[in-house]
């Protein structure tokens, strides 16, 4: 599957005007009204422009309007700031390409050598389509156990436990699609991004609909609740850094309450993988093997003795 990458101002504009309701508005619903969300004509009204304008903006026969336009759109739309960066990324789309992750990112030594200083704070580092890159054994322990645990949107979506792993389920679904969206940005035509989208478009109608949404959230901060196998319920916040020293990349670092019931299960977790650990790696050691028992002279023969004894004295009853 491909994703159409034509137009995507145009489809942007109509995705988010189909999520408005006019009362939020304080615009007449109308009994008559066939059409979900605002009119074009409404947008048009909210944003100062002429309706005609508006029409070709959605139809693409006019694709950069100016930068007062779009902030004007993006209020009359009530988008969040991220989307509203989007929207004006898609009107004055960048001639210079940006720096393409590859398919499978190098995560720096120095960063994990950092991660696995934090016994106690589950870490992971994630790519551009919310691939796990790597992960301390705190962060490993938090997601291990599932289908997909490599892969955060893909066990959202496609992972046979996710709605008991997630309690949130839905809103950590449509989190997770404005965040791949948001990471991905105009980017549409990423090899790594068709193979996801595509298959979790064919895979689960919940991804389809949340796509189509176009929600564009970056991952930067949550409180998000998980169901744990081992440990049970877990409310942990999460803070996303980017890591400068390697597009697309990004850190995320969870941290319970402090004296919380979460930290308590956290610290529990962090046990139960410690110990693991060492069990793992006493299995791993090669087994020594045992010293050879040293050669013992043999016993000296009672009969033989006397024998030899004669015959070196040159007894005749030897001979």
């Amino acid at each position: 599957m491909e994703i159409d990458t034509e137009n995507l101002l145009g489809r942007f504009l109509r995705a988010r005007r189909e999520l408005l309701r006019p009362e939020d508005l304080g615009l007449p619903a109308g009994a008559r009204r066939r059409v979900a969300g605002l009119r074009r004509e409404e947008v048009a009204r909210l944003a100062g422009v002429s309706t005609d304008y508006y029409v070709r903006l959605e139809q693409g026969r006019e694709c950069h309007p100016s930068a007062q336009v779009v902030d004007a759109l993006a209020r009359a739309l009530e988008l969040e700031d991220d989307a509203a960066a989007h929207m004006h990324r898609l009107a004055r789309p960048s001639s210079a390409r940006r720096h393409r992750p590859a398919r499978r990112g190098q995560v720096s030594p120095h960063l994990l050598r950092m991660m696995a200083a934090w016994p106690h704070t589950p870490a992971v580092v994630l790519d551009h389509c919310l691939t796990v890159l790597a992960a301390n054994s705190l962060g490993e322990a938090l997601f291990d156990g599932h289908t997909y645990s490599g892969d955060l949107v893909r066990l959202v979506f496609l992972d046979p436990d996710a709605r008991d792993f997630y309690p949130d389920w839905d809103r950590v679904a449509a989190n997770a699609v404005a965040g791949l969206r948001a990471a991905v940005d105009t980017e549409y035509d990423d090899p790594r991004l068709i193979e996801v989208v595509g298959e979790l478009s064919v895979r689960s109608e919940t991804f389809r609909r949340l796509w189509a949404r176009h929600d564009i959230r970056r991952k930067t901060h949550e409180t998000k609740r998980f169901h744990h196998p081992l440990v049970g319920e877990l409310a942990l916040h999460y803070e996303s850094l980017t890591v400068n020293s390697a597009p697309g990349q990004q850190l995320v670092v969870y941290q319970a309450a402090p004296s919380s019931r979460s930290e308590e299960a956290l610290s529990l977790l962090g046990s139960l993988t410690a110990a693991s650990d060492a069990a793992t790696d006493a299995a791993a050691e090669p087994v020594a093997e045992p010293a050879p028992d040293p050669v013992a002279e043999p016993a000296p023969d009672p009969v033989a003795e006397p024998v030899a004894d004669r015959v070196r004295d040159g007894d005749p009853r030897t001979r």
